[in-house]
């Protein structure tokens, strides 16, 4: 499992609006003064947004939680968003070239298949469960 900590920002009907509490890049040191990932971390938290989580403990705003998800659905979220839209990029510039296209039409067939595999990603549906708990 994979679990990261975090703050309630509101909760109602059972879903927890949850905000990543402000840490280091990885947290694997106590170094994050002089660290290059940690000042990565910081400058990429600013846009943070709320995630939505389904918990049926009661929470209130302010309260703290562990978020978990597991190594399976990490792995099936980056497939889809990643893999699956390379692939078919390499598809759409392949089936272009061959089809005598030139240069012009494999870099039209990649953006093609590209946007075929962010479009196909999204309409699966498919999102990782997230599951979250009190922080003891």
């Amino acid at each position: 499992m994979i679990s990261a900590p975090v703050r309630v920002v509101s909760s109602a009907d059972g879903i927890a609006q949850v905000l990543p509490t402000e840490k280091s890049g990885c947290g694997a040191c106590a170094s994050s003064s002089s660290c290059g990932v940690s000042g990565l971390g910081k400058y990429f938290a600013h846009g943070r947004k709320t995630i939505a989580v389904q918990c049926d403990a009661n929470v209130r705003a302010g309260d703290e939680l562990h978020l978990s998800m597991s190594e399976g659905d990490l792995l099936k979220a980056g497939l889809l968003a990643y893999l699956l839209p390379t692939v078919l990029a390499l598809v759409g510039a392949g089936v272009a070239a061959a089809s005598g296209l030139g240069d012009i039409g494999a870099v039209l067939g990649a953006a093609n298949g590209m946007a075929a595999g962010f479009l196909l990603g999204r309409w699966t549906g498919w999102a990782p469960q997230m599951h979250a708990q009190r922080k003891e």
